[in-house]
This record gives structure tokens, C-alpha cells and sequence, in this order.
């Protein structure tokens, strides 16, 4: 497996950012983050353009954007929507290892409190119980590693990560 690159995916709240910023120090890699990619593409943020074009438009440009983008030696946070593109996840893992930060949805709730304007692409009418057992089961699928971020600190899951990609 190429393992220039490591991929995160997970819900929002997870920690994709935060702990992708820590792991590219920790690996001298470049650190990116999807979602400011779709941002600076589209001069718009993820919420505005959910607002005036919808989720769907909002998943079509993230799989636009990621198919437009070279990520080697990289470490990506995804958006939590990218597991909708399997084109987008093929392009991705030709990068190196899908790593999904798992955590358990009693959590991402104390974690997320701006969910109606975090700009989620989601239908209108989906609940984040919904939108989490629907997406968990896309992440498991294109996972090649699964790390446990439930009740450890971001250094606990850092040193996970890097154990399972060492292991890996």
C-alpha cells in the first residue's frame, strides 16, 4: 500500500482536522483540508453554498475538487461527505491508506453544537442519528484503518494512528 499520503474520514466532529494537522507534523507531510478546498473553489462557505444550490450540488463539487487535486505526500481531512463519490475515494486512495476516525454519536454531540449551519451536506430532512448511521457504514466500507477516538485525548488517538499506520 502506498503510504505517501493518509486519508481521514469520519463525521463531522470527529476530530479530522485537528488530529490532521497534528499527524502531518508528526509525519513531515503537507496538511490539507477539503473542505477549504471546496470553500476557496467555489468563493463561498460550505453552508452558503448548501443553502443556494442544496446537498447535492455541495457533494458534486467536493467530488470535483478532489478529483482536480494531486495529494501526494499529504495528510487530508476530508469532509464527512466524501464517502458519497466512490470516484472521489478511488482518486484518494490511490494516495495512500483510508484511516476512519470512529466515534461513537453521544459524543459527536457534545462535540458539535453548530450542526444547522456547520454547512453538513445532508437532505433537509435528515437527522444527524440518521446522517450518522447512514454514513458510518460508507466509512467502514472504504476504510483500510479504523482508529477508536471514543474518550481518549487528540494525543492518545495521535499515537493510535501512528501505531496502526507503523502496523500497517
Amino acid at each position: 500500500m502506498n503510504k505517501e499520503s493518509v486519508i481521514l474520514v469520519g463525521m463531522p466532529g470527529a476530530g479530522k482536522s485537528t488530529l490532521g494537522v497534528m499527524l502531518a507534523k508528526a509525519l513531515a507531510r503537507d496538511f490539507v483540508d477539503t473542505d477549504l478546498l471546496i470553500q476557496l473553489r467555489a468563493g463561498a462557505t460550505l453552508q452558503e453554498i448548501l443553502d443556494e444550490k442544496g446537498y447535492q450540488a455541495l457533494r458534486r463539487l467536493e467530488e470535483e475538487t478532489l478529483l482536480g487535486c494531486d495529494f501526494r505526500r499529504h495528510v487530508i481531512a476530508t469532509g464527512g461527505s466524501v464517502v458519497y463519490s466512490d470516484a472521489g475515494m478511488r482518486h484518494l486512495k490511490q494516495y495512500g491508506p483510508v484511516v476512519y476516525l470512529d466515534v461513537e454519536l453521544d459524543e459527536l454531540r457534545r462535540r458539535i453544537h453548530d450542526y444547522e449551519t456547520r454547512g453538513i451536506a445532508k437532505r433537509p430532512d435528515q437527522s444527524f442519528e440518521s446522517l450518522f448511521e447512514e454514513r458510518r457504514a460508507l466509512y467502514q466500507r472504504y476504510a483500510d484503518i479504523v482508529v477508536n477516538c471514543n474518550g481518549v485525548t487528540q494525543e492518545e488517538s495521535l499515537e493510535q494512528l501512528l501505531a496502526a499506520l507503523r502496523a500497517g
